[in-house]
């Protein structure tokens, strides 16, 4: 018996059906759970709504609460959860390994590394066929910039203004977005450049981003020509000739940079920037923790949608539907500069990492799952344009497959963030009415949309009727 919903909030948008019946929640009362989170758990872990969530059980592309209401997840535990929840295939892999051998260590051989290994590199164009497994995305970054930084014998690594890429030490020097910085020293050798967003940055038009949404900026380009591309593609050259020696270790970039909110550069740049970094003795470095697995769409990966071939991948979240692992891909010759002296991993590459991973790659193929992103992903897309096109506070609706950014704003003219406390009402008005969104961007004046992959054409029709609800909502609280 699916339970009738207690929105506060009222909305015609019905939640698609779904048959499955969460367990009876066991555990201590909301208010303990509170305290103890107050008193034993780092205020550093900071949690979303007024009202916390307390989440307890997950199928698929739905999140149960304690009380049994049912959720919608439009997040996915932040890019994370690929396949769906407790994924059957993935679960049952995970349990039939537990039961075979946990642990033991990389110096022994054990079958799901080498499976594992195999499987994931095929997935990869030549030359990036050697892989070295970790525990999650930071991890990962942080190899990468260490083998780069081995391999060219450069110590400079550059980053775009608004990236993450993580955020241990190391990597918070590449991770360029205010709130994340901390007040110690970091991010030597690390030099940022401007980021062509072409929504937000000086330059941009109506035909520069590879999505089925443009921006609303007049565009006076011929065809071929992309003078917003030109102009980016002028600040990365002068990045390269003031901020940086002569010769660099690399460069870093996400696809379709993840926590500042789906922002996507022109067509051809990354092609070109690959290019100078190259000339330049870099090697160039494709982020794919958030948008690799299929989670484009149109390509498993998202360096592929840009048309270029990077030195050394990294990825995480999506690879592992949830569980903790995390990769970093690259070719013989630069995986053979970490092998001058020792660099070992206890966890990556555990046994139960290895089978979750793979058993992951199979739901991808099986589900159809980047197909479906693709088609469901451009279907939301499309009809969140035509909430942009009604309320003037939607200044911006960007992405790929299912990884998509609404950005607000006090107008479309201005571009101007729309305040915290209105942006907060809608979000909030949204988990009321059944819904889980993200936020990012560098005011958090983003809505980041990126669920797991299983979502239906039926589900993004609830909801986008549901933002529009919580839309029309801010609007008469304005008037």
């Amino acid at each position: 018996r699916q339970q009738k919903w207690k929105s506060s909030v009222s909305t015609q948008a019905k939640m698609p059906p779904c048959d499955f019946v969460p367990e009876k929640y066991k555990s201590y009362p909301y208010e303990r759970m509170q305290k103890i989170r107050e008193q034993n758990i780092s205020p550093s872990l900071r949690m979303y709504y007024k009202k916390p969530l307390l989440l307890h059980q997950g199928h698929m592309q739905w999140l149960f609460d304690y009380e049994g209401q049912r959720y919608l997840d439009l997040f996915a535990g932040i890019a994370t959860v690929s396949v769906g929840h407790c994924h059957p295939k993935v679960t049952t892999a995970a349990q039939k390994q537990l039961a075979r051998l946990w642990h033991t260590t990389n110096i022994y051989m054990h079958p799901s590394i080498q499976e594992y290994a195999e499987k994931l590199t095929s997935l990869l164009p030549d030359p990036l066929k050697v892989v070295y497994l970790t525990n999650s995305g930071s991890e990962a970054n942080d190899l990468a910039m260490f083998m780069a930084r081995l391999y060219t014998r450069n110590f400079d690594i550059i980053s775009f203004r608004g990236a993450y890429h993580g955020g241990s030490p190391y990597t918070l020097g590449l991770t360029s977005i205010g709130l994340y910085k901390h007040g110690v020293a970091n991010g030597f050798g690390c030099s940022t450049t401007m980021l062509p967003d072409v929504f937000r940055g000086p330059w941009g038009g109506s035909h520069c981003r590879d999505s089925p949404v443009q921006t609303v900026r007049k565009c006076s380009c011929s065809e071929g020509v992309c003078h917003a591309n030109d102009q980016y593609i002028e600040q990365f050259k002068d990045t390269l000739n003031t901020s940086v020696p002569k010769t660099i270790a690399g460069f870093i970039a996400e696809p379709i940079q993840g926590v500042n909110g789906a922002v996507q550069y022109p067509r051809s740049f990354l092609k070109e920037a690959y290019q100078l970094v190259r000339e330049r003795g870099g090697v160039c470095i494709s982020d794919e923790v958030q948008t690799g697995f299929g989670r484009t769409g149109s390509h498993f990966w998202g360096f592929q949608t840009h048309d270029v071939v990077p030195d050394i991948v990294t990825a995480a979240k999506g690879i592992g539907n949830g569980f903790p692992m995390a990769a970093v891909v690259t070719t013989k010759e630069i995986a053979s500069s970490l092998a001058q002296n020792l660099h070992f991993n206890t966890f990556g590459g555990s046994p139960l990492a290895c089978v979750v991973g793979a058993a992951v790659l199979d739901a991808i193929e099986e589900d159809g799952l980047q197909k479906n992103s693709e088609d469901v992903g451009t279907y939301m897309l499309l009809e969140l344009a035509k909430l942009r096109d009604k309320f003037e506070i939607v200044g911006d609706v960007r992405g790929k497959g299912l990884m998509i950014g609404v950005e607000m704003v006090t107008d479309k003219h201005s571009r101007h963030p729309l305040p915290a406390e209105e942006i907060n009402q809608i979000w909030e008005d949204c988990k009321d009415m059944g819904v889980l969104i993200g936020r990012g961007g560098l005011y958090s004046q983003t809505f980041r949309i990126k669920p797991p992959m299983c979502i239906t054409k039926k589900d993004a029709d609830f909801a986008v009727e549901v933002f529009h609800s919580a839309l029309q909502r801010h609007m008469e609280r304005a008037a």
